[in-house]
């Protein structure tokens, strides 16, 4: 979708806005549509965008009736486990943010800390620069963003690329916003250490691991958008791995699924090619519990990469 281009004309003193107008007239209805087409559940988080995009209407209607305000401090904090969707939400706010007018561009760009720090002394300037000029007009979303900070290590070059991200996070806030994601303890010792980024983050938002249902509804549209179906079995089989996997360590949520049910497809796959009889097009889109069932997850072991071998 294309930002509104034309400026809002200024309204009259007794003008009424309504909101409702505005924001269908603004897109952001489809966005918010997308957003909960692309990801089950993470209600808390979908409330908390609603709220942002409703202090940016708000923010553009008193600007209307010459009512001065400074911009709102738009950078943003999303902390959570892997796999549930930050990345996800960090386009939907690019594409908010673009809607409502406060970034020209409205694109994504995502970054670790390898894309910003060198590895030798001027090394780091340069590279930081060159993605802050990439993101200019968009959202720059910072995964992982503790590891910029390596108090450990003093000949360490993220100090150098800390202190330029704050200075564009203060001094061009109308033409970039700055997304920093993590783990929520890590982040909160990255900001205990590094004041000056807690001062610019405005917006903290978390998000909350999926419930055992909402990762059965993930696998079902995974499946869906590849052609695929599970028989009742395997359904039943698929909610007993989640219960088992989510109680083992480095459970990735959304991530996990789709790597769980990419290892589903290939014994499928392997169960059909060694058939002795011709297969079907339902044997062909039909994942049986068979095929969910030899995972490791079941004899106890972490059903990791990589996936198993044809026998």
């Amino acid at each position: 979708m294309d930002a509104i281009t034309d400026e809002p004309r200024p309204a009259e003193a007794d003008e009424r806005i309504d909101f409702r107008a505005e924001f269908a007239r603004s897109g952001l209805a489809d966005i918010f549509d997308e957003l909960d087409r692309d990801l089950v559940g993470l209600a808390p988080v979908k409330s908390r965008l609603r709220e942002i995009a409703a202090l940016l209407l708000v923010d553009r209607a008193r600007a209307r009736f010459g009512l001065g305000a400074s911009s709102p401090t738009l950078h943003m904090s999303f902390t959570g486990n892997p796999g549930t969707g930050k990345t996800t939400v960090a386009l939907r706010m690019a594409e908010i943010l673009h809607r409502l007018g406060y970034v020209r561009k409205g694109h994504l760009v995502t970054v670790t800390r390898d894309d910003l720090v060198g590895q030798y002394i001027g090394h780091t300037a340069p590279k930081t620069k060159e993605i802050l000029k990439k993101a200019m007009g968009g959202v720059l979303f910072i995964d992982e963003a503790y590891y910029l900070y390596r108090p450990e290590n003093e000949r360490d070059y993220g100090q150098e690329a800390i202190e330029i991200l704050l200075q564009v996070m203060e001094n061009q806030r109308d033409d970039l916003v700055v997304i920093l994601a993590g783990y929520g303890d890590r982040m909160e010792r990255f900001f205990t250490a590094n004041p000056g980024f807690r001062s610019r983050v405005a917006h903290h938002i978390d998000f909350p691991d999926y419930s055992g249902d909402e990762l059965a509804a993930i696998g079902g549209r995974l499946l869906d958008g590849m052609g695929y179906v599970m028989s009742p079995e395997a359904e039943a089989a698929f909610a007993r791995y989640i219960e088992l996997r989510t109680a083992q360590p480095h459970f990735a949520n959304g991530r996990s699924i789709r790597n769980a049910l990419d290892r589903a497809r290939l014994r499928q796959a392997n169960r059909l090619f060694a058939s002795e009889i011709p297969v079907s097009r339902d044997d062909l889109i039909t994942l049986e519990a068979a095929d969910i069932l030899a995972s490791r997850v079941f004899s106890g072991g972490i059903d990791s990469y990589p996936p198993l071998r044809p026998r």
